[in-house]
């Protein structure tokens, strides 16, 4: 599997993080659309299929992450 850059993978997470705070979700179709894209990116970028395991994922790539740190799991 081709891994993405890390700096991709702090882009999209810190979009997603950034969308979610303004509760795109909730917000205008484009804003909707943003966050569903970010999300699809997030997913292929890190081989899953759920946005949270993606999230998780990608911050385990990055740099300074320690996979004994399970600060990073949601619940």
């Amino acid at each position: 599997m081709l891994m993405a850059h890390p700096a991709v993978l702090a882009d999209l997470v810190e979009q997603y993080e950034a969308l979610s705070l303004l509760h795109a979700e909730q917000g205008t179709p484009e804003a909707r659309r943003r966050m569903e894209d970010v999300a699809y990116t997030l997913c292929v970028s890190t081989g899953t299929r759920d946005v949270h395991a993606a999230l998780i994922a990608a911050k385990l790539r990055l740099p300074g992450a320690r996979p004994e740190d399970d600060s990073l799991v949601e619940a």
